[in-house]
């Protein structure tokens, strides 16, 4: 980098760069924004992908290359109930470190909850601005996922540093309109000045995902995630098995870092498709391919409250390869950009007659030889790089970063 940096920034994240996500939505905007100023990096790794010599040393020259300053924590899960204590203790004495360095840092881009909470103690003690990156409504989320009981301390202490974080940061993002709308609704008196929210979906860099025309779409099904307890698998079963009606033949394919034996024990297909359903791991860069081998990918999320502030990363991804998606209702603002896009089906319910009749609606859809045009066009309008990493760029110059 050449020319004079403006001043720094501290960003705090429990996500590890060296894995998918953080590859995806954390290093890409991090790389744009470093251009114009010294960014320190916090983030926590797995053991697995820190295990990883070769992964590691060319995340290490990715930084350098860019001026980012990499400051890896290794993410520990157990204790169960103890480590996120001891992490954030970890966190918050590795950052108040920085601020012995030079250049000073003086904002703090906390991505999530639990850093969220080292950035409102830098924000009193050190005089930072705070951006609370919120990602999602993470209490509500885990609630969902029955790993947090509604009225337990643990989800008490959550909701007050969520209320803590709304209050006191300099600026809220949230990954969606329908998020936003609900922390209104929760928080009428909190939330009072409308300047300090602003709404940022998952972004996707279109020069990586885009459409791989000499890729086959052969395949129904879907990749990430699946055991976390915010995914529909009975939804999935069902739609598999209405595939499967429809066409005896049809490839069957889940990409997923989890174990093929948990997917497929959780997943329960019947006995007679499970020889069509392929699982496997995928290599971050064999992924746009992976998806342009789709003829749609399904997105069946637990609706409601809980999802709300979600923006699936894979939704973006999917629509830049110039795929259609297959999904329910109640997801952030997946459902709504479906409608008005016109770049999927939005399933009403589990029933085999809901999916089947959505499978017909998809072929219907298919046969639009606009569609895959049109998918791009939409990642384009909503979800690239280009435009989040501007949006982050705005928020940094009016924080005087």
């Amino acid at each position: 980098m050449t020319g004079s940096l403006l001043p720094g920034v501290l960003y705090l994240t429990r996500n590890g760069l060296l894995e998918p996500l953080g590859q995806s939505q954390i290093f890409p905007y991090l790389k744009g924004l470093a251009t114009r100023r010294s960014i320190t990096l916090i983030t926590f790794e797995k053991s697995s992908d820190w295990s990883d010599i070769l992964s590691v040393d060319r995340m290490r020259k990715d930084c350098e290359d860019c001026g980012i300053r990499w400051l890896p924590l290794s993410f520990r899960s157990r204790p169960r109930g103890l480590a996120p204590l001891f992490g954030i203790v970890q966190l918050f004495l590795l950052a108040l470190w920085q601020f012995h360095s030079t250049p000073r840092p003086i904002l703090v881009h906390a991505r999530s909850y639990a850093p969220a909470a080292v950035g409102l103690l830098l924000r009193r003690f050190m005089g930072a601005a705070l951006i609370f990156d919120m990602r999602a409504l993470w209490p509500e989320e885990l609630i969902a996922a029955n790993r947090l009981r509604r009225g337990s301390l643990l989800h008490v202490l959550l909701v007050q540093l969520e209320r803590s974080a709304l209050a006191s940061s300099d600026v809220v993002v949230s990954l969606t309109h329908a998020g936003l709308e609900h922390l209104q609704l929760c928080y009428p008196r909190v939330l009072v000045q409308q300047q300090r929210l602003t709404v940022i979906p998952t972004c996707v860099d279109l020069d990586r995902f885009t459409p791989q025309p000499d890729v086959a779409p052969l395949a129904h099904g879907t990749l990430g995630t699946l055991l976390s307890g915010w995914f529909l698998l009975d939804w999935l079963r069902t739609w598999f098995v209405a595939v499967h009606s429809a066409d005896a033949q049809a490839s069957l394919r889940i990409h997923s870092r989890e174990p093929e034996d948990l997917v497929r024990r959780a997943l329960q297909l019947p006995q007679q498709q499970q020889h069509l359903l392929h699982v496997s791991a995928l290599d971050s860069q064999a992924v746009p391919s992976a998806i342009c081998a789709f003829k749609a990918v399904a997105m069946f999320f637990t609706p409601g409250v809980a999802k709300c502030g979600s923006s699936p990363t894979r939704l973006a991804e999917v629509l830049a390869c110039g795929v259609p998606v297959v999904a329910n209702d109640g997801v952030g603002d997946m459902g709504a950009v479906i409608r008005e896009h016109r770049v999927g089906v939005l399933v009403s319910c589990a029933t085999p007659q809901a999916m089947a009749a959505s499978l017909v609606e998809l072929q219907e859809l298919r046969r639009d030889p606009d569609l895959a045009q049109r998918c791009r066009r939409t990642a384009i309008e909503l979800f690239s790089l280009e435009r989040g990493t501007a949006a982050y760029e705005r928020l940094y110059r009016s924080l005087g970063a």
